[in-house]
């Protein structure tokens, strides 16, 4: 007895498994293009994760505290005097935040008695951060540095601190790339495996657990 094999079915295996190696090749790359990110975002989200509950204490931001006599005339405004300390301080950036807060009437003791304006300027890096206070009318300013060692500078590039645009993008890349993986691996494990009542069960079992943990913490 022989076996007559669809014509139509000889031409479609051909055509899945070259759609299955396209996929896997396609998986691969885009793994190997995350895989240095992926590595930094990877420690810094556990350190992150950690940083409330079950904290690992290997972020750590050396503090240290001048106060800087400014010059005569003094800065005219909080723009002049971050321009100023981007100088004096030897600064190769902008400010990120350049603020400034209105005199106004506080109570000390019972009495009242008027604060005057205060302006803050704010320069960030994943390497460090300066803030520097003045209130109008003082001769110095007070700034505050604070410098980051290894795992404080990975969990500041995580949260994108100091960076910018093309920073932003390139991780938004990672982002887009771990959702291409996981579509791509779930096809992939489908395909190859064929069970999709256990791909759905593992799946709902993964949602369920998180769903349970976010519930029993609110």
């Amino acid at each position: 007895m022989t076996n007559v094999q669809n014509p139509a079915l000889l031409i479609r295996k051909p055509k899945r498994i070259q759609w299955l190696k396209w996929l896997r090749r396609t998986h691969a790359w885009v793994g190997l293009w995350g895989a240095a990110l992926g590595l930094l975002f990877g420690i810094s989200g556990i350190l992150l994760n950690h940083r409330t509950v079950m904290k690992i204490p290997a972020v750590k931001m050396e503090q240290s505290q001048i106060e800087l006599a400014l010059p005569t005339p003094v800065p005219a405004d909080a723009k002049a005097l971050a321009s100023w300390l981007q100088a004096q301080l030897s600064i190769d950036r902008a400010p990120n935040k350049v603020s400034t807060e209105p005199s106004k009437t506080v109570t000390w003791s019972g009495q009242s008695i008027q604060q005057p304006r205060q302006w803050k300027v704010d320069f960030q890096s994943p390497q460090q951060s300066v803030t520097a206070e003045y209130w109008v009318g003082n001769t110095f300013v007070s700034i505050k540095r604070q410098d980051a060692n290894v795992f404080a500078f990975i969990t500041r590039l995580h949260k994108g601190v100091g960076m910018g645009t093309a920073w932003v993008l390139l991780a938004d890349t990672l982002s887009g790339g771990l959702v291409f993986l996981s579509l791509t691996g779930l096809l992939l494990w489908t395909k190859l495996h064929g069970s999709r009542l256990a791909m759905a069960g593992l799946g709902l079992t993964s949602l369920g657990l998180a769903g349970f943990v976010i519930l029993d913490s609110l």
